[in-house]
């Protein structure tokens, strides 16, 4: 049996890294979508683009709200450690989401010669926030060492998380609309799919070699044997995305979903791929888990609160995303 000292932390690091993980799915996308929304000139497929995303894009950040709450009050050592090498970019990122809230009412408000300027407010605001969350992301693979070489790495997470979030934007378009913005929503998700298998390849590449640490837990046998199968399943969900895509859209619609579907797939493989590269810290290289856990006291009074919590998120996400199914109706302000 786990003592609750080791046990409880691992298992609050798990929860926020599950919501962290959530929040990177559910909110990638409607930031992908809002980051596309800047590659069309027609505002009636800006229109349904807003509108596939509506009913969800507000509540997705709960999940955020939730992962960073668990990191102040289950690890507020780390916490201390990572939002202090982290203000820019989160600075950043709150602007980004705020530009993002205000254009999304505001466009449809303001008179029609701003209209323009609400529109841009929204894809820029999307855009803000990727690039700022994947900086963060590098940024922490990199355990906060600050030099050129880390910088450029950083960026270049930075880069590959916008991208990312344009691919899971793009299939979710193309299981949310129809016609023609399906048909270009699909030629998003070819071109975002290369960058993002650039990405990942790169990042995969550069992380073990940076630290001797990562590459050991990786590469040194038997751990290679049995690790193996993750970048080769990841790499053959890849794969399968390039042909799904090719044969899209399909007639009646069929198997729209399942570029979407994969997505998610690949996107899970990497989150557990970079869970395991960091395990057992939660600052790379500078802070257990277990060293940065509040007392076991105050996570058993902590976990009570997670454990309501928790299920009525899930609950709600679970019955919004079955209430709003299928493809999405125009858009309304009434």
């Amino acid at each position: 049996m786990i003592e609750s000292s080791t046990g409880l932390p691992i298992l609050f690091a798990s929860l926020m890294g599950l919501s962290m993980l959530i929040y990177g799915l559910l909110d990638g996308y409607d930031l992908g979508v809002g980051i596309l929304s800047g590659f069309t000139k027609t505002r009636e497929e800006k229109n349904k683009m807003i509108a596939s995303i509506g009913p969800f894009w507000d509540a997705n950040e709960t999940w955020l709200v939730l992962g960073v709450g668990i990191l102040l009050i289950a690890f507020p050592k780390a916490h201390g450690v990572i939002l202090s090498n982290l203000y820019l970019p989160v600075f950043v990122m709150l602007i980004g989401l705020i530009f993002r809230g205000i254009a999304f009412d505001f466009r449809s408000k303001a008179k029609e010669k701003y209209q323009k300027f609400w529109d841009q407010a929204f894809f820029g605001g999307s855009l803000l926030t990727a690039l700022a969350q994947g900086y963060m992301l590098g940024f922490y693979i990199v355990g906060f060492n600050s030099s050129l070489t880390t910088i450029i790495f950083s960026l270049i997470v930075s880069i590959g998380v916008a991208i990312g979030y344009c691919l899971i934007g793009a299939n979710w378009l193309i299981m949310k609309t129809e016609d023609d913005l399906q048909i270009k929503s699909v030629r998003w998700a070819k071109i975002s799919l290369i960058g993002a298998v650039f990405c990942i390849g790169l990042v995969s590449l550069a992380t073990p070699i940076a630290s001797t640490r990562i590459f050991e837990k990786w590469f040194v046998l038997p751990n290679f044997y049995y690790l193996f199968p993750i970048p080769l399943i990841t790499l053959g969900l890849i794969v399968m995305m390039y042909f799904y895509l090719k044969k899209l859209p399909m007639i009646n619609d069929k198997n729209c979903w399942v570029p979407f579907f994969l997505t998610i797939l690949v996107s899970i493989l990497c989150f557990l791929g970079l869970s395991y590269s960091f395990f057992p810290y939660i600052v790379p290289n500078q802070m257990l888990i277990t060293e940065a856990a509040s007392a076991t006291s105050s996570l058993w009074i902590i976990l009570f609160g997670v454990v309501i919590v928790f299920p009525i998120l899930i609950g709600y996400t679970f019955l919004s995303y079955k209430v709003f199914h299928g493809k999405s109706s125009k858009l309304r302000y009434d």
